[in-house]
């Protein structure tokens, strides 16, 4: 595929930054992701004490999981096209201030409609955020660290669960709700400050266009890419945002042992990541059927020897490290179907993502809302089941990119 971008600035007229200012600006990404990961699904932990607060169902509470993906879908495009010309560093900055008074609104709302409101502000945040961020390692590091750079910025992902959730979940549990959501806001100014200090300037190399998503939907990788982000998402999130009821319903764990049960699921997902992250790029259709099959075990096995707590302990660890290789394997397969556009294929990415984590809370919702948590994990485990068989199907050898050794098995 030809790109149909513009070149506002020439890519080779862009200075290099040192190599320690590159790294910092790396991690200051990276944690601007962690905080959005970490506020998009603290009610995860937060959901049946939420629910408390508003006297609403858990189904109910878990608009708050529904109402940022909705949301980040339909900005990441919007947002990303109609920004196209505008510094990425100050979009970055911008979607963090956006993002710090999400979290304080959420914790000083009086209504449960306010924290819609609040969530409403989130998607945007992460549509855009994470649209621009999460291609730019190309752009912070020498080429040669690229491969090293891009699983760190991934990393935000596992780690919003190894340490944002429990630590919110903990918070909630000492002081109130309201406090983790107060927390996350402090911690997302101090991110704010770090991208002001380390981030160089980033004038936009490709001016993204609607054309340029329009046609990425003309490559097989691409359509490819979304059927199978579609189905691990959707069964991913219709699970793991009820796992906490599950936990105390079926598991019959205490606060204090689910805080530390999703502890171990997140240090699980980081291994994930960078399991994933070291493979993908030559084993592309390996790592998603991979994590697809582990995901789906865990899930379907949960109802049964999730009733006790080491079974329940056990299957979150192998849940945790095959979803942790899924963001990063989703975003290499976008980038690698469009190399030409890469931020189109961070927007693709992302609306997709989004989309489908707002499909899932809600499906799992009506689910959980119907009839029970075992059931919810059931029904998530044979969609994972399906993605993991999708992907070993044998026509999708024929929609691998070249170089991949997945291509010549």
């Amino acid at each position: 595929m030809s790109p149909t971008s513009t070149n506002p600035v020439d890519a080779a007229a862009l200075p290099t930054p040192s190599p320690l200012i590159g790294w910092l600006a790396v991690v200051s990404v990276m944690l601007g992701i962690f905080a959005m990961v970490t506020t998009e699904i603290l009610p995860i932990g937060l959901l049946t004490s939420i629910g408390s607060s508003f006297t609403i169902s858990d189904g109910m509470a878990g608009l708050m999981m529904t109402m940022p993906g909705f949301l980040a879908a339909v900005s990441a495009p919007l947002v990303t096209v109609a920004t196209a010309r505008i510094d990425r560093r100050l979009m970055l900055c911008a979607f963090m201030l956006l993002l710090a008074l999400a979290n304080f609104l959420a914790a000083a709302a009086p209504d449960y409609w306010l924290v819609l409101v609040s969530r409403v502000m989130v998607g945007i945040t992460i549509g855009g955020f994470w649209s621009i961020g999460a291609g730019l390692a190309e752009r912070l590091v020498p080429p040669a660290s690229v491969s090293r750079a891009t699983p760190v910025i991934f990393s935000a992902v596992p780690l919003g669960s190894v340490l944002g959730v429990p630590t919110g979940t903990l918070l909630g549990d000492l002081a109130g709700w309201r406090t983790a959501f107060a927390v996350m806001g402090a911690l997302t100014v101090g991110v704010l400050i770090m991208l002001l200090l380390v981030v160089p300037p980033l004038p936009p190399v490709q001016a993204t266009r609607l054309s340029d998503l329009r046609g990425m939907f003309r490559s097989s990788n691409t359509r490819f890419a979304l059927l199978l982000t579609f189905l691990i998402v959707l069964a991913h999130f219709g699970t793991y945002t009820y796992v906490t009821p599950f936990l105390e319903r079926v598991t019959h764990a205490g606060d204090g042992l689910i805080t530390m049960f999703l502890l171990i699921y997140g240090a699980a997902g980081i291994l994930g990541n960078f399991l994933g992250g070291a493979r993908v790029a030559q084993y592309p259709r390996t790592v998603f059927g991979l994590a697809a099959g582990l995901i789906a075990a865990a899930t379907l096995l949960l109802p049964m020897v999730g009733r006790w707590e080491a079974g329940a302990l056990a299957l979150l660890i192998v849940w945790g490290i095959g979803y942790g290789a899924v963001p990063v394997a989703s975003q290499t397969w976008f980038s690698k179907a469009a190399p030409s556009v890469p931020e189109a294929a961070s927007v693709l990415f992302t609306a997709s993502f989004q989309a489908t984590i707002s499909i899932g809370a809600l499906l799992g919702g009506m689910v959980l809302d119907r009839t029970s948590p075992s059931a919810v994990m059931v029904l998530g485990g044979c969609t994972a089941a399906i993605m993991a068989l999708t992907a070993g199907a044998h026509f999708t050898r024929r929609l691998t990119w070249p170089g991949s050794a997945d291509a010549h098995e």
